[in-house]
């Protein structure tokens, strides 16, 4: 169990990560660039397991957006076989830590059999009580909000009646907090889609490391700052 070096007064409840350098990373250290993205997968393990221990109830991880399909063939069916034994193989390991997993992100250009593959895996450990781990696949921020606002229009609800608060209840996950804090890896500084949304009052942490390299003692750290922050919510 992983135990913070100073005593913490808030611990975040949502924790979001995007899970940037994978190939980079990589490259830096002379294997395939496509296997960066398995060793990224096996730390965000370790770190979502960590982050349990540390009693943050969900970690949020961006591990496919809607532009990646944009990439090489080659590395877009690397990703969904990747995908597909996360899905049908790491998930029994992670039901056995009693960890709840769900995904979230579009179903279109998913094929059949990874579809069922995330529904039975969301299926068996849906009762899991020992932390949620969301992998935001398929995922984009802003087709997220279009998703929304189209089911609005399907409920036939009036323009006048439209509110932030409709607005979360058709959302991907309208029943999960919306993020307390989101760390980036590989040092770049932006969002890139990531629940633009849910993130309108989180706490932002950008780290330099690529991703794979990205420590429990930097989780550590970054969970320290985090409690230092007053969180004002524009009051």
């Amino acid at each position: 169990m992983s135990e913070l070096a100073t005593p913490i007064k808030n611990v975040p409840t949502h924790l979001g990560l995007i899970l940037d350098g994978n190939r980079r990373w990589a490259k830096e250290h002379g294997i395939p660039s496509l296997e960066g993205h398995k060793r990224g997968y096996q730390r965000l393990k370790k770190i979502a397991i960590a982050a349990f221990d540390m009693k943050i109830k969900y970690v949020s991880a961006y591990v496919f957006s809607v532009e990646n399909w944009k990439r090489s063939k080659e590395e877009v069916e690397y990703l969904m076989s990747l995908l597909l034994w996360v899905s049908k193989v790491e998930t029994k390991k992670l039901n056995k830590k009693n960890i709840c997993v769900k995904f979230v992100g579009s179903k279109n250009g998913l094929s059949k059999e990874i579809l069922k593959a995330l529904e039975d895996a969301e299926f068996k450990t849906k009762d899991n009580d020992g932390g949620t781990l969301a992998l935001c696949l398929n995922y984009g921020g802003q087709q997220e909000i279009a998703d929304a606002v189209k089911k609005i229009i399907e409920q036939g609800i009036k323009a006048e009646d439209v509110t932030p608060d409709l607005i979360q209840k058709n959302m991907y996950e309208p029943d999960m907090p919306k993020p307390d804090l989101i760390i980036r890896t590989s040092g770049e500084q932006r969002l890139s889609g990531f629940l633009l949304w849910e993130s309108a009052y989180s706490e932002l942490k950008f780290v330099n490391k690529h991703w794979p390299a990205f420590t429990i003692k930097d989780l550590e750290k970054a969970i320290e700052d985090y409690d230092q922050r007053e969180r004002r919510y524009g009051k």
